[in-house]
């Protein structure tokens, strides 16, 4: 196994990059964690600033949080009313899902919770979901992935060598949401994405077009041994519209309306869920466990603490002191990290020499594969050219009905 070391990738910097390493003198964030990071003249990157511009736009405290909060809720019941549900809940046993699970009870929604098993749960999680549909009394539904063909999706991903190896589950997660609320007729999917503590990631940290069914199948039929994906809920471009535009499906993000603190958070969750820690930032999934703390680190450069850090810096819940000093630790044990090496290795069927082949390999661009990006183009500009047209027919409408009155 290798390791990460920060003080060689500062000198790669300067080599590579022709730039002098720099941190931030606000957060963590670096020319490690982004090689095209920009500083003012204090020293203050400009995810600072991107941040603030974010929080002004989507967070909501205080008294206007707290009527926006409510309004969203009554809507939510207002849409689900004579429904068996009225919101669908993905759970994993973190602390984002488990608090808005928290909040459902607590506003007395009825949610169907969704458990997404990819045969990659940690026993901790697994007792965390337990606990909270004990303490809050809401149905389950446990959506078991195909796990020979979730399996040669994962191996894959790694053959190709791309970075975003957490695409196969944050797609067919999203899959499966969109199928169980159209199979209970559930317009809302609540989303434990907040700005507060998930704004901040660079865009080389991950591929964003995570629904791109397209750049999923050209990887799996270059690198994988599937002949067709049959068994797992893939999201086709025309799904996406049809749950858009068709179903009228919305993600909302609760968490947005309230003032989110992760430490009070965290002590809530214990004190009424009998909530468990476990550690980093969607360390829940022994996979992902290893893919952020080992495999981006030691294969990508990539230390994603840094951003989870400075998110937290930025919305005043952590100091940089205190971020700084959780730096000087790696990811997670190291002899942890050697345990889950071989577990994944093995649990893939690649053997130890072949999975660190695979790890060794050089990186390759998602847009190495095809993508769907042209088509969303297309319909972003139909989109637009229709826009005037329908506003039009709106105030045609709405000028008969006064009419008629």
């Amino acid at each position: 196994m290798k390791w990460y070391n920060e003080e060689v990738l500062k000198n790669d910097i300067h080599a590579n990059f022709g730039r002098t390493y720099q941190q931030c003198t606000l957060s963590v964030m670096d020319t490690i964690a982004d090689p095209d990071i920009t500083f003012d003249e204090k020293g203050i990157c400009n995810y600072y600033y991107d941040y603030l511009e974010a929080e002004k736009k989507t967070v909501f405290n205080g008294e206007i949080g707290a009527q926006k909060f409510r309004g969203i809720i009554e809507e939510i019941k207002k849409k689900g009313k004579g429904q068996q549900y009225d919101c669908i809940l993905g759970v994993s046993g973190g602390v984002d899902s488990s608090y808005l699970a928290y909040l459902c009870k607590r506003e007395q929604l009825r949610p169907l919770l969704v458990h997404f098993d990819n045969g990659w749960n940690s026993e901790l999680a697994v007792n965390n979901i337990q606990n909270l549909v004990k303490k809050c009394g809401f149905d389950l539904y446990t959506y078991v992935m195909d796990w020979e063909e979730f399996k040669e999706v994962q191996k894959a991903y790694f053959r190709a060598s791309v970075l975003d190896l957490e695409i196969p589950t944050d797609h067919f997660i999203f899959g499966a949401l969109f199928e169980i609320a159209k199979k209970y007729k559930i317009n809302t999917i609540l989303s434990g994405w907040n700005t507060r503590t998930e704004f901040v990631m660079p865009k080389s940290f991950f591929f964003s077009r995570k629904f791109d069914a397209l750049n999923l199948l050209d990887i799996v039929k270059k690198y994988g041994k599937l002949k067709k994906i049959s068994k797992l809920p893939l999201l086709s471009f025309s799904s996406q519209l049809y749950n858009s535009l068709v179903r009228k499906t919305r993600l909302v993000s609760l968490l947005n309306y309230i003032d989110y603190n992760k430490a009070e958070v965290k002590e809530v969750l214990k004190s009424e869920l009998e909530w468990r820690d476990y550690g980093g930032k969607h360390y829940e999934s022994v996979f992902t466990r290893f893919y952020q703390g080992y495999i981006l680190p030691v294969k990508f450069n990539i230390d994603k603490r840094k951003c989870h850090l400075s998110n937290l810096i930025f919305s005043g819940q952590l100091s940089r002191q205190e971020a700084l000093e959780e730096l000087k630790q790696p990811p997670y044990d190291p002899a942890l990290q050697k345990l889950d090496f071989e577990y994944v290795a093995k649990k893939l069927d690649f053997t130890l020499e072949e999975f660190q082949a695979i790890l060794e390999t050089p990186p390759r661009s998602h847009y190495d594969f095809k993508t769907t990006e042209k088509y969303w183009k297309m319909y972003l500009k139909v989109v637009k050219l229709l826009k005037p047209l329908q506003l039009t027919f709106s105030k045609r409408a709405d000028g008969r009905s006064k009419h008629k009155k």
